[in-house]
């Protein structure tokens, strides 16, 4: 079987796609003016659509992202002042037409602490909103990673990463697996405290920055949802917390933002070692949770994907180990 980015070039894949996107908007009473595809990845394509009416986005991805479509339409029925609806999705094929909103959080302007505080801020309202929706959410094939998964999937990912043949570039070095080997208490011991902790589980968008973060005059919305997960809610902020401190920005304001937006609700009587716990708990399963998607994202990868992102899901699952590497 051809890998995903092979198929998505075929002349026969962009036939269909053509004819596809060609129907939704010709029942928009529209017609498409020209279809761009500035990037290719292993996991995702997207096409620039130009219409008489203006400009959409074409979205298709691979199998293991496919419920993106269908949990986008799922989240604007649900929660529609946080996420924009489509304008039509295919979840069969795991294709999605969009509305081209404009510039990105990012995009506007080189993003602030306070930038990054409302972002979180505001997700963490989302996660709120959607933690009584574990049946309908899931139902859209999003992968439940909640903690009591974690475990297993910890082993299955390191099972896999060892069972690669000696030069493939995801397999990690014989010492990262034995020390990643003698961490599985460390993982279980932070999903048992996650699981019996007063978060339930609920959306992780996955990778939450301001660059998949849309602007509605003074509302934000999220979108780029494929690297999603049903999973412990403070996972949200590896992702964040990452990259502030790359970009040398402060963090404390942005992690106290998304903190407050829980202060009514789960984690009301924390007290700051609890919190703290909870905290390194989350970036334990979440290192696991990220390199099962990462995984995942590369299985319809060619040879050269391979060579160029193969190293992201052993980087990722060596985060158990924490600072120290030692687990």
């Amino acid at each position: 079987m051809a890998g995903f980015s092979d198929r998505v070039t075929s002349t026969g894949w962009r036939l269909e796609v053509e004819r596809w996107v060609a129907d939704v908007v010709a029942d928009r009473g529209g017609r498409v003016v020209s279809l761009e595809q500035p990037r290719v990845r292993p996991w995702s394509t997207q096409l620039v659509v130009t219409t008489d009416q203006g400009r959409l986005w074409f979205k298709a991805t691979c199998r293991t992202a496919a419920f993106e479509p269908a949990l986008q339409e799922t989240l604007a029925r649900l929660v529609p002042g946080d996420v924009d609806a489509p304008v039509a999705v295919d979840a069969a094929r795991g294709w999605m037409l969009t509305t081209d909103r404009g510039p990105t959080l990012r995009d506007r302007h080189e993003p602030t602490p306070g930038d990054w505080a409302a972002v979180v801020a505001r997700f963490a309202r989302v996660q709120r909103a959607l933690a009584p929706h574990r049946d309908a959410v899931l139902a859209t094939g999003l992968p439940d990673c909640s903690p009591a998964s974690v475990p297993g999937r910890f082993e299955a990912v390191l099972a896999a990463l060892a069972g690669l043949p000696a030069g493939h570039p995801a397999r990690p070095d014989p010492d990262l697996v034995d020390r990643l080997a003698r961490a599985g208490r460390t993982v279980a011991d932070a999903a048992a405290l996650l699981g019996a902790g007063p978060f339930a589980p609920t959306l992780q968008h996955g990778d939450l920055h301001p660059g998949n973060v849309l602007v509605f005059g003074d509302e934000l919305r999220v979108f780029d949802l494929g690297d999603a997960q049903w999973a412990h809610p403070l996972e949200v902020l590896e992702v964040p917390s990452a990259v502030v401190h790359h970009t040398g920005l402060p963090w404390d304001d942005v992690e106290r933002a998304y903190r407050d937006a829980w202060s009514d609700g789960a984690g009301t009587a924390l007290d700051d070692d609890a919190w703290t716990g909870l905290r390194r708990a989350a970036h334990v399963v979440h290192a696991v949770n990220r390199a099962w998607t990462w995984w995942g994202a590369l299985a319809e990868a060619s040879d050269a994907e391979w060579d160029d992102w193969g190293e992201a899901p052993a980087r990722h699952l060596a985060g158990v180990l924490g600072p120290d590497g030692t687990g």
